[in-house]
């Protein structure tokens, strides 16, 4: 798909982040867009971005949870109605947990992989026939750097990410064999500065190991915040244009993919190795605050 002008997309996880520049940016370029997120008051806010951006596209917005399969195709069969076709779909919604294997509950497991890959699955099967019959249609999927390499910590986002990746690549050789107009792209962003760290989930089974708390834990995750979401937007959108199969998003997300490709078995050893390294600084620096507290005072 070289041009998106006079395109319909529809974008989960729309409120915010990436999905709201890909919205800015897909209706500068005329095309139509249908917004979708959990999040109201972020999809009115990108609703009137999109608007006030390019007042002669036609754009819709929905509350649509993306882990509810009847309400994602709900969605779809809306927006082909709405807007008479649809061209894009960007499965883009996303969320983060932090948590051992063992320390992590059952219920935060289903919680990540019912949005993070189930509302991949939701969003391609629901759009995937409005697509077809589009004669013209892209599917876009968003994996991440943690869909290329694994992370202590990141299980559950490991699993649900590498997942998005293995359905995506099979889903872009399937539509290649139909010769159906229809194409896919696996998408493995980096850190982009979004709000993914500020609403992720921590479990306790992570304190001591990783980091010290919570809020630490954040905001070492956040320091990994280097691409903005406006420029993520604009590297996906080019990697449609080009049809490309999977799009890196990110200096991080190239050196990452590299290296797991170099040291497929090998990486892992140096990332305990780092990890080891963090937790003796984190020891340390536990075990003299207070007295670097006492000598401020």
């Amino acid at each position: 798909m070289k041009d998106f002008r006079d395109k319909v997309a529809a974008i989960t996880g729309a409120g915010s982040g990436m999905g709201r520049c890909l919205a800015i940016q897909l209706a500068q370029a005329g095309c139509h867009v249908a917004l979708s997120d959990c999040n109201d008051v972020g999809l009115v806010q990108t609703l009137s971005d999109v608007q006030r951006a390019a007042p002669g596209v036609r754009s819709t917005a929905a509350h649509v949870d993306v882990s509810d399969r009847a309400a994602v195709h709900a969605w779809a069969d809306a927006v082909a109605r709405d807007h008479h076709r649809v061209n894009l779909i960007f499965n883009n919604a996303g969320v983060a947990l932090s948590s051992t294997v063992d320390g992590m509950s059952y219920d935060d497991l289903e919680w990540i992989i019912g949005i993070n890959f189930w509302g991949v699955v939701h969003g391609t099967k629901a759009f995937l026939p409005h697509l077809k019959a589009s004669g013209e249609g892209h599917v876009v999927n968003t994996s991440s750097v943690f869909g290329l390499f694994a992370q202590p910590g990141m299980g559950a986002y490991n699993a649900s990410k590498y997942a998005v990746r293995g359905f995506t690549e099979a889903l872009r050789q399937e539509l290649d064999l139909m010769d159906c107009g229809v194409s896919a792209t696996t998408v493995h962003p980096g850190g982009i500065k979004t709000n993914i760290a500020r609403a992720s989930r921590v479990s306790p089974s992570v304190n001591g190991l990783l980091v010290r708390d919570a809020q630490q834990g954040r905001e070492e995750f956040e320091k990994f915040f280097i691409t903005s979401a406006d420029k993520a937007a604009r590297v996906i959108l080019d990697g449609v244009r080009a049809n490309k199969r999977r799009v890196l998003v990110g200096p991080d997300a190239v050196a990452a993919d590299a290296m797991a490709r170099l040291l497929p078995a090998a990486y892992q050893s140096l990332v305990v190795r780092e990890a080891r390294r963090k937790r003796k600084q984190l020891v340390t620096d536990t075990a003299t605050a207070p007295a670097r507290g006492g000598e401020r005072a």
